[in-house]
């Protein structure tokens, strides 16, 4: 019985210490010669009570390195701190969207502790692995090259195992397809873009996709069933594939190829992964001495400021971003308030609309070879 009674006792006293915070999460308790000193008590007396409390959670050991405080007890008190974590920070379209988060959260009280991955994914891990270290009630995050295999989703359920909440913006790993997320329908706009263009006669449209990321491949898919739509032959050749770390030069150089050779593999219309990219199209068409909209036809992605100050205004599909951003929040608020992320809506996909501008023109009978016209 006094034997019990010790390490019970040794157990309670440590665990008063870790929960009044005087042991911090992440800090490295005593050994057990040092506890055993400290307390006058036996070695199996110390373990019986360091066993209890990792049984707990309060405490976990690391072979060779020692006995921690948990991590987990950072977040056992609302902190009114809300992690966002994006891509990139100065992109154009991501200060609206972390404009939605911050309007939304500092109405309810929080805070923003906002970082960014550079599309990166091990900076992702190295993102998520400093948040398990810090005080936080949830979580926001686009992920980085989200059609790519993560690696590190045991980051993810770490964050279940610590009780807090998360929500995917701009994609998803498919890892985790079953978590909440706030999406935009990006099929559907790619979808519309395209039918815009062959609305306006074009049937030889090139198609510029990311394809590291699921916005690429929804984009892609949504081109291919306008297409598929119209009873226009799909033609890989026809299609730009580019990666994160070439996304400012691959576009552009492979454009001015397929205008160099435009003669022999005839285009008149592009549909671009976003208005930067869009940007890019004009201008190495231009280089090529053709024209926007008289000679190809493009249109972007998002509606942002670009596609509203380039020197040929673009058509391009909206991108609701302070309103996606707003949603984002307003989710996570609501999983936080009710406990779980099993709760109805937390899966959104946003509806895009088509913005016509001036970068498109419609193909007249001179365009038009005569299959076209059979075609149409």
């Amino acid at each position: 019985m006094d034997k019990r009674l010790k390490y019970y006792d040794l157990m309670e006293q440590l665990h008063g210490k870790i929960m009044s915070g005087e042991i911090r999460p992440g800090e490295k308790l005593p050994s057990e010669n040092e506890l055993s000193a400290e307390y006058g008590v036996s070695r199996q007396t110390v373990r019986k009570a360091l066993q209890i409390l990792q049984n707990e959670g309060y405490i976990y050991a690391e072979h060779g390195r020692g006995t921690f405080c948990s991590e987990m007890l950072r977040h056992t008190t609302p902190s009114k701190n809300i992690a966002v974590v994006t891509t990139y920070l100065s992109d154009y379209i991501f200060p609206r969207i972390v404009q939605g988060i911050d309007q939304v959260l500092t109405e309810n009280g929080y805070s923003i502790l906002l970082k960014n991955t550079r599309n990166s994914r091990s900076l992702e891990a190295k993102c998520l692995e400093e948040l398990l270290q810090k005080d936080i009630d949830g979580l926001i995050i686009e992920p980085s090259k989200s059609q790519i295999f993560c690696r590190h989703v045991n980051l993810y359920e770490m964050l279940d195992s610590y009780h807090i909440p998360y929500v995917f913006i701009q994609g998803v790993h498919a890892q985790l397809l079953d978590r909440p997320q706030i999406l935009l329908d990006d099929c559907r706009g790619a979808y519309l873009a395209t039918r815009y263009l062959i609305e306006l006669g074009h049937r030889r449209i090139v198609g510029v996709f990311k394809s590291d990321d699921t916005q690429g491949q929804q984009r892609h898919k949504g081109y291919v069933q306008a297409l598929q739509e119209a009873g226009i032959a799909y033609d890989p050749d026809k299609v730009i594939w580019f990666y994160t770390e070439d996304r400012k030069t691959h576009p552009f150089e492979r454009i001015r190829q397929m205008a160099r050779d435009r003669g022999n593999h005839p285009f008149e219309a592009v549909v671009a992964y976003n208005d930067q990219v869009a940007i890019e199209v004009i201008r190495a068409l231009n280089e090529e001495g053709l024209s926007v909209p008289q000679d190809v036809s493009v249109t972007g992605y998002d509606n942002s400021y670009l596609a509203q100050t380039c020197r040929v205004p673009l058509t391009t599909i909206s991108h609701p971003q302070e309103e996606l951003g707003a949603a984002a929040a307003e989710l996570l608020l609501r999983i936080i308030r009710e406990g779980n992320s099993n709760i109805e809506g937390k899966c959104v996909l946003m509806e895009p609309e088509l913005v016509i501008r001036e970068s498109c023109r419609r193909r007249d009978d001179t365009d038009m070879t005569q299959d076209d016209k059979n075609n149409l």
